[in-house]
């Protein structure tokens, strides 16, 4: 049998506001065991599940390991306005004129994640 990834863990230093804000981004929920306040809290998104952990270290270099997302009804840059609109920064912009490319955003405590073209668009 294989060994699976139960969950992606991520330190942070408000477990729940990070949880809620990554559980709009990937339209799922944050588990209803975890509250305001609470050391830890769960995302569930589909198969995924994302795990935050407060920790009292500031994060003080760029990430090691990043999420990438790829939307699955919308465009790249429909998904880039809506994360945006949810409280993402703008961190780098990959994006050239013949419509490839990616866009690096920022979450509200400042872990990179990247949004790649949909499915369709690739197929384009």
């Amino acid at each position: 049998m294989a060994t699976l990834i139960r969950h992606i863990t991520i330190d942070c230093a408000d477990a729940y506001e990070l949880a809620t804000f990554w559980a709009k981004v990937l339209e799922g929920k944050v588990t209803d065991d975890d509250h305001p306040g609470d050391p830890e809290a769960l995302v569930e998104a589909g198969a995924h599940a994302l795990l935050f952990i407060r920790v009292e270290d500031e994060r003080r270099v760029k990430n090691r390991v990043h999420l990438d997302l790829q939307p699955q009804d919308r465009t790249r840059d429909e998904e880039v306005e809506r994360l945006l609109a949810l409280g993402a920064v703008l961190h780098e912009d990959h994006r050239v004129p013949d419509g490839r490319g990616w866009v690096t955003l920022k979450d509200p405590e400042g872990n990179e994640f990247c949004v790649e073209r949909s499915a369709q668009e690739r197929a384009s």
